[in-house]
């Protein structure tokens, strides 16, 4: 509950800081990398999983172990793409929004669980795996679903 709290002020005072949603996108997503490229350390260690053989394996890894670990859901994955390699993952809950209702219409182009996917986007490079990772849907936007997406772009060279 902290994190969700202190979270949310973090986006609001980066809402002051920024006049663009852009910005703050932007900001989150660098920030969310750099706790990534962090954060992986910490679950290799914590979790004892093996290496994944596969973009499915790894997507199913994010979900079923560091959602749960780190925040306590466990998103559904699903394959978006014949070549097996963009996946969603779909949650009913997104504990990040806990206390918020919804977006002011000023800020209706702001990620505000952008942090998210740099979150996602770091830790994944760290076992050389280059990744886009966006949001596809947002509870927060009215959607029914938060979806983020997944695009694993080439395996990185070590």
């Amino acid at each position: 509950e902290l994190f969700v709290l202190t979270y949310g002020a973090l986006v609001a005072q980066l809402c002051k800081d920024y006049e663009k949603d852009e910005d703050v996108n932007t900001c989150l997503d660098r920030m969310g990398y750099g706790i990534g490229v962090r954060l992986i350390d910490d679950f290799l260690a914590r979790s004892a999983v093996k290496k994944c053989r596969s973009y499915s394996e790894t997507a199913d890894m994010i979900a079923q172990v560091a959602f749960k670990m780190y925040l306590g859901v466990t998103p559904s994955v699903s394959c978006s793409s014949a070549a097996g390699n963009e996946f969603s993952l779909i949650l009913d809950k997104n504990p990040l929004v806990d206390f918020v209702e919804e977006l002011p219409a000023e800020r209706a182009s702001l990620c505000y669980c952008n942090l998210l996917c740099g979150v996602i986007r770091g830790a994944l490079e760290m076992v050389h795996l280059a990744a886009e990772v966006t949001f596809l849907q947002d509870r927060l936007k009215g959607d029914a679903v938060t979806e983020i997406g997944i695009t694993f772009l080439r395996k990185a060279e070590n």
